[in-house]
């Protein structure tokens, strides 16, 4: 089946949409997986303007939440029909959209809602292709986090390997899979990734600047070490797992709270705490679980300065490596994540991983929304998957 996956992580820069083959063959339990490749289109101007005027801790109407419903799925609906086009040949047969989360309701230890924006129907409209989206809330339901789903992906990656493999994302906000010798696997979100940089590079530069390019700004500056021990104190980071967060704590708002009787900071000086923040945190959730190689993907793999202080975070305990290594883009991971789960879906097979979410149980996630043809839904495999193999990309 081809598939493509839509995803707009927390940073909301941009829309991302990956596109593969997927199949199963009869008796192998493998999910096997052909990237086709991935395209890439920034949110217009005004509306990620009017998405981070919404955010919370913003105050908005639910007119602005409609009008944004609507403009993401419509800018959600243009990248996958440029998708089926440009990389699937016309011939995909399945969406899966994330969709943009705006608020991930977490308090007491518990995520007692999450909700994510991008109306499917605009999908389908422009792409005539079934869409599956909504995927987060039925694990909510069931008790779980609804996050990190992409741990059941990364399950299926790093099972049978050796030592303790890890799998990390760093968007906005850094997740962490961990799959240990005996016992249940491990997933939660350890903190910020790249959410308190890039608002403090917004704010430093009035706006022009929308984050720390290549990492230069930390690589210039100093950690200020009394700065790194007050954000170090966030009660969150001793949160047990499964635990997720978002922007609702990690915000401009926040930053500027902790930098109260501080005096003035060096940007870089400023830019490089933060930096050293996300290593520091990142590798504290990582070392109790004695993690032994780390497959890092997201947008945060592209500041060398970040992945530099996480090598020495990590020190000698775990190979900092990248998702490329396991098959997977480092910027398309997480949209090949949901064209699985979008797939999983499809086929009625559950799609979150109850261990690291603290669901009750496997559930199909998600709600379908038809094409342009009546839905039929394909059988579900004889064999459920429980690895997935990447094969070589197809050359265009």
């Amino acid at each position: 089946m081809r598939v493509i996956g839509l995803m707009s992580g927390t940073s909301y820069d941009a829309v991302d949409a990956a596109a593969c083959d997927l199949e199963v063959l009869a008796g192998d339990g493998v999910l096997h997986l052909t990237p086709l490749g991935m395209v890439s289109e920034p949110y217009p101007e005004g509306l990620r303007r009017a998405l981070a005027a919404a955010l919370p801790p913003s105050a908005t109407t639910l007119a602005e939440v409609c009008r944004l419903d609507t403009h993401i799925g419509q800018a959600f609906g243009r990248l996958a029909a440029r998708a089926d086009q440009e990389l699937c040949d016309g011939q995909a047969e399945l969406i899966a959209s994330h969709g943009q989360t705006v608020y991930h309701w977490a308090a007491d230890g518990r995520v007692h809602g999450t909700l994510q924006l991008g109306e499917p129907a605009w999908i389908a409209e422009a792409t005539g292709r079934p869409v599956v989206s909504g995927f987060r809330p039925r694990d909510v339901a069931a008790g779980g986090q609804g996050a990190p789903l992409v741990s059941l992906i990364d399950l299926m990656l790093l099972r049978g390997r050796p030592g303790v493999p890890a799998a990390l994302n760093i968007g906005g906000i850094s997740n962490v899979t961990v799959v240990p010798h005996s016992g249940d696997p491990v997933a939660f979100d350890t903190g910020p990734g790249n959410a308190l940089i890039d608002a403090a590079v917004r704010e430093l530069s009035g706006g022009r600047l929308a984050y720390d390019e290549d990492g230069a700004l930390a690589a210039a500056g100093q950690v200020h070490p009394a700065l790194l021990e007050r954000l170090l104190a966030e009660p969150y980071y001793r949160l047990p797992a499964p635990r997720t967060t978002g922007k609702e704590l990690f915000h401009e708002g926040y930053l500027r709270s902790r930098l109260t009787g501080f005096g003035p900071l060096r940007p870089q000086d400023l830019v490089a705490t933060l930096t050293r923040l996300t290593a520091r945190t990142v590798a504290d959730a990582l070392r109790p679980l004695g993690a032994t190689e780390v497959f890092a993907s997201g947008g945060g793999v592209r500041n060398p300065t970040l992945t530099g202080m996480l090598r020495a975070e990590l020190g000698g305990a775990a190979a900092l490596r990248t998702s490329e290594e396991l098959g997977l883009p480092a910027a398309a991971k997480e949209a090949y994540a949901f064209a699985v789960l979008g797939y999983l879906t499809l086929h009625g097979l559950p799609g979150n991983a109850p261990a690291c979410t603290g669901a009750a149980g496997p559930r199909v996630l998600g709600s379908i929304t038809p094409g342009s043809r009546p839905l039929r839904l394909p059988a579900e495999p004889a064999t459920v998957p429980r690895s997935l193999s990447v094969r070589a990309p197809v050359p265009r």
